[in-house]
């Protein structure tokens, strides 16, 4: 699974030129799933979004919270995030998550950051979507669970 964590002070999505959704100061995710993904692993990467430390205190030293700071989460799911480019100039997306695997997932990976108490907003699973966004910053990290190994952070 990866997700693409932009800090956002507001961010949008329009489908079939209507606003669907929009937030205030937040993240922005863009969520891939793998054929591999799981249940379990949907729930670590969730945790890690819900509490990752990437907005300023009154120090200015990224030292709060999502949820420290009341804010928001746009979830839009995104199979491009598995692009491979190694050959040709055509992307190939095999190791993307087909709808049926990947739909549910993505749904409860947002049930789980709800669970934390933080107010998320969607996109429409596989529609053309159109993402407007003032990125914070900017700040922008990649979160993937292929970097889960034996006593990394992944694993506290």
């Amino acid at each position: 699974m990866r997700v693409l964590l932009q800090r956002v002070t507001q961010a949008s999505v329009t489908i079939d030129g209507d606003v669907y959704a929009q937030i205030k100061q937040g993240f922005l995710l863009l969520v891939g799933i793998t054929q591999e993904d799981s249940e379990e692993t949907v729930e670590k990467l969730a945790k890690k979004a819900a509490e990752l430390r990437v907005f300023e205190d009154e120090k200015g030293k990224m030292n709060l919270s999502l949820r420290d700071i009341g804010g928001s989460i746009l979830s839009i799911s995104q199979f491009t995030l598995y692009a491979d480019c190694r050959r040709g100039r055509r992307p190939g997306f095999e190791k993307a998550a087909r709808p049926l695997q990947a739909k549910p997932l993505y749904e409860y990976f947002n049930e789980q950051l709800r669970s934390y108490g933080i107010p998320v907003e969607t996109g429409v699973f596989g529609a053309d979507m159109k993402i407007e966004l003032c990125n914070d910053g900017p700040v922008t990290i990649l979160l993937d669970s292929a970097e889960w190994q034996e006593g990394t952070i992944w694993q506290k």
